[in-house]
């Protein structure tokens, strides 16, 4: 039972990430700046913890919104820009 939910939830992150390419993309980002932070967090001299965290948090959330935006972007250019140069020419089609 839980093997089929997995499979299932596997297979709509993955229709999802076809959808909009940019949410894996963001993940991505956003783990591999938190994981470089943690592990620079050893030598991060005499900066406070607080304040090291707090970078942190706003690097990956920067990243993780400016991959939200060129996804928008991309989707409006998709939606707005490159599907109605197909439909302008429906004579085509006869």
């Amino acid at each position: 039972l839980k093997s089929n939910q997995m499979l299932e939830n596997e297979s709509k992150f993955m229709r999802k990430a076809k959808e909009n390419p940019f949410v894996p993309v963001g993940m991505a980002g956003f783990f591999a700046i938190v994981g470089y932070r943690l592990w620079k967090l050893k030598s991060r001299g005499d900066t406070k913890m607080s304040v090291h965290l707090i970078h942190m948090r706003v690097a990956a959330q920067g990243f993780v919104v400016g991959a939200m935006t060129v996804g928008v972007i991309y989707t409006m250019y998709r939606d707005f820009f490159a599907k109605p140069r197909l439909e302008q020419n429906p004579t085509q089609s006869k």
